[in-house]
């Protein structure tokens, strides 16, 4: 048993069984990478817009979802399904388009649900009428790319929008009983621990559905590498990383539902940090914290 309340488990509770989560590549873009808010998008993305493990948006979604159900099946034996729209932001098309995406994959057997990655400044009446009509038919999640509360290190990311912006997102979906999932990110350029752990409390204080927390990677296809290469920044050890998360789980709800604990990079992409590269290790080590510690997630969040 986890002392953390992890999406297998959350899944198992709702399916009965074990789901599998399929990355499909919709063949998006981003406003922060067509003219609309930016031109480069953040400074972390790489030309896969985030989503270096998904299908090929060569393909048409059903052999997506096939090729990547065939990589997986030997790893997860299941015959049900999630589908996640990973690459790039996956509510900035017009809504027919998005409508038929959505139920194509939703078609296919097995699928039992969506999970729909995107912006906060990307969530317009029209596209959030379509997620309240899919919210209803199937299970459903969307996921906003946060990465921290702090203005200074959001524009030096080049995130695109403020603060607030993602706290209007919130509402609206949870107005319409929608999940919604946070990215942050740990370990981003001159934030503190301090700041980084203010960034956990704020998300857990909004009583999103899930969360998910990044490790910091630097892949060499981004803006970041080519920065860190003129401006080098401390990187947290993975000690220091394990560490840090613990204390985050701990100040989070105990119902919130953990999506992600760590960052994991393409192996030819990835610069620093090389632990990062062992995802077991870092999952196993962040269990043992917890142990050692003997507290779980949401210790301290009456505190808060």
């Amino acid at each position: 048993m986890k002392r953390y309340n992890t999406l297998n488990d959350e899944l198992k509770r709702e399916f009965g069984t074990k789901v599998m989560k399929l990355s499909i590549d919709g063949g998006f873009t981003c406003p922060n990478r067509d003219g609309k808010v930016g031109s480069r998008g953040c400074i972390f993305c790489g030309e896969e817009g985030s989503g270096e493990f998904a299908g090929s948006r060569l393909d048409p979604i059903r052999v997506q979802i096939e090729n990547q159900k065939s990589l997986l099946s030997r790893k997860w034996n299941t015959d049900k399904l999630i589908i996640y729209f990973q690459n790039f932001t996956n509510t900035y098309a017009p809504v027919e388009r998005l409508r038929k995406l959505y139920y194509e994959a939703l078609s296919i057997e097995g699928v039992v649900g969506l999970a729909i990655a995107t912006r906060p400044d990307c969530l317009e009446n029209e596209v959030l009428d379509l997620l309240s009509e899919i919210n209803e038919r199937t299970y459903l999640w969307v996921e906003l790319g946060l990465q921290t509360i702090h203005e200074k290190t959001a524009r030096f990311i080049r995130r695109g929008y403020p603060l607030e912006v993602y706290d209007e997102a919130i509402e609206k979906l949870k107005s319409r009983n929608i999940k919604v999932v946070t990215h942050v990110i740990l370990g981003l350029p001159n934030e503190s621990r301090e700041e980084i752990l203010e960034t956990v409390k704020y998300v857990g204080k909004t009583h999103t559905w899930g969360i998910k927390l990044h490790s910091l990677y630097i892949q060499r296809d981004t803006d970041l590498y080519r920065y860190y290469l003129k401006n080098p920044f401390p990187i947290m050890s993975k000690d220091e990383y394990v560490s840090l998360v613990v204390d985050g789980l701990t100040l989070l709800p105990p119902n919130m539902v953990i999506h992600r604990l760590t960052g994991d990079g393409k192996r030819e992409l990835l610069f620093e940090p090389k632990w990062t590269l062992d995802k077991l290790s870092v999952l196993s080590s962040i269990d043992r914290e917890l142990k050692i510690r003997n507290t779980q997630q949401g210790e301290r969040y009456k505190n808060i």
